[in-house]
């Protein structure tokens, strides 16, 4: 089983090359399960592995998988498929992350989510896609010709990562980037607390034209239409389908965002 969180597209990308290459089914982590993941009780085949695909969020593992990892309901099926069992280390997990340059240790982090749960954490991969972060200063999206380079080369990525998931590598071959752990035991909390607030967004009325787009694409059902606006409420995972996959280029974040391009959302 694939369990993917994607904002933009990126992971989505990746996720279906796993599929295509593993033979695994890929579920999306949106709207309910992602939300009230407790609710939610998935089954696994004895034997079947369980990769899990997203972004990398300021170097650490999004909060909205976290919480998943955390609260999600596992359960194994017995080899006569009659009888369910609790999942356990019998299961190996797997984390392919997708970054814009650098992941810090959030491999470490996510090791430490899926151990707590008693299930076995194996080995643990990066995949360089496309930026989509705009949201301060000095952060942009790539070029088109960076955006493709990046694109082209993610096949034979994962068709290396799949080769040493069968080969039961259990290490990290991940870009880390300098100041690794800094990045992620300071820069991460500190991104959680101040940088992840909805309340900067906003649409412009003159370019807004009521499509309704971003409602629906949200992936935490988090926005609504509003006389013909959208709002957005609290529960924001700051993934940025909203900004990127505005038809008419009227949504932004504060004034962060203002001028900055979009990057095409992958569906």
């Amino acid at each position: 089983m694939i369990f993917c969180f994607s904002g933009t597209g990126n992971s989505l990308l990746v996720a279906r090359e796993l599929a295509s290459r593993t033979g695994h089914a890929v579920t999306m982590l949106e709207r309910e399960p992602l939300s009230h993941p407790s609710r939610h009780l998935f089954e696994l085949s004895e034997g079947e592995d369980v990769i899990w695909v997203f972004p990398v969020y300021s170097w650490g593992v999004p909060p909205v998988v976290r919480r998943f990892i955390r609260k999600v309901k596992l359960k194994v099926l017995a080899g006569n498929g009659a009888t369910l069992s609790d999942a356990d280390a019998s299961a190996r997990h797997w984390m392919v992350a997708t970054c814009g340059d650098d992941i810090g240790r959030a491999d470490d982090q996510w090791r430490r989510e899926v151990g707590r749960r008693g299930w076995s954490p194996r080995g643990a991969f990066s995949v360089e896609m496309p930026n989509t972060y705009v949201c301060m200063k000095g952060f942009e999206v790539d070029s088109k010709e960076i955006e493709r380079q990046k694109l082209a080369a993610m096949p034979d990525r994962v068709k290396e990562i799949v080769e040493a998931m069968e080969r039961g590598f259990s290490d990290s071959d991940v870009v880390r980037g300098d100041y690794a752990w800094l990045k992620t035991a300071a820069v991460y909390p500190l991104f959680r607390a101040f940088c992840m607030s909805p309340a900067p967004f906003a649409s412009d009325a003159g370019k807004c034209v009521s499509c309704g787009l971003c409602a629906r694409e949200c992936p935490l059902g988090n926005i609504e239409m509003k006389e013909g606006r959208p709002q957005w409420g609290p529960a924001c995972a700051l993934c940025l389908r909203c900004f990127h996959g505005c038809p008419t280029r009227a949504i932004d974040y504060g004034k962060a965002s203002l001028g900055k391009a979009q990057k095409p959302v992958y569906r």
